[in-house]
């Protein structure tokens, strides 16, 4: 583990709509655009070996970089090279973090420098959510999944830990760029599980109403 003294302050982003990497979690990725082979390369000759997830925060008329605040970085855990020269690779996600400013340089992918502050939870050890009903929210998941056709490994998901089954499914179910973001940023896995919930009912609901945050 990366301790946050030793992250550094500038850092490569990834700008990828509706990737979301979560701290303890496991992102893959397929690698193929040049700009982001040559970020890869460079990130494997740094001792963090750390990139940057990020969502595009692109509106009309709107300053600003075009990225969201906050993203996570990860690091890279496993990478292997296809014949074609591409790269399938994990990131582990080791904090979140909050882009400062975007740096000038010379490579053809983006760097940002950011702060590392606020996020203590993601350094510690891994997280619990003591008023999680489990055998409630795997109800309403397995209605979930029933009204999208998909299908699941149910003894896997009873016997995973609060963390791993909460933000597994943040991250791999369907929702729009803003609503992981909303995922990314909750300040606390009980408030990931219930922004979880939320949008969970929202989609079995057809999308009709306002989603309350």
């Amino acid at each position: 583990m990366i301790k946050v003294a030793d992250l550094p302050g500038v850092i490569p982003v990834f700008p990828l709509p509706g990737a979301l990497l979560l701290p303890r979690a496991r992102l893959p990725l397929h690698i193929f655009e040049p700009r982001y082979l040559q970020m890869l390369d460079d990130a494997l000759k740094t001792p963090g070996r750390l990139i940057g997830m990020v969502q595009p925060n692109e509106v009309e008329g709107r300053k600003g970089n075009g990225l969201h605040t906050i993203g996570c970085a990860g690091r890279v855990t496993q990478f292997s090279e296809t014949e074609d020269n591409r790269y399938l690779i994990t990131l582990t996600g080791i904090s979140r973090f909050r882009v400062q400013t975007e740096v000038d340089g010379f490579t053809p992918y983006r760097r940002c420098e950011v702060s590392w502050g606020g996020f203590d939870r993601d350094q510690g050890r891994t997280e619990e959510d003591p008023t999680f009903d489990r055998p409630l929210f795997l109800d309403l998941l397995g209605r979930y999944f029933a009204a999208q056709s998909l299908s699941a490994d149910w003894d896997t998901l009873k016997e995973a830990d609060d963390e791993l089954l909460i933000n597994s499914l943040s991250m791999m179910l369907d929702f729009d760029p803003e609503d992981k973001q909303a995922l990314l940023e909750a300040p606390s896995l009980s408030t990931r599980r219930e922004t979880l919930v939320t949008l969970i009912e929202f989609t079995l609901r057809g999308g009709e109403g306002e989603l309350m945050q």
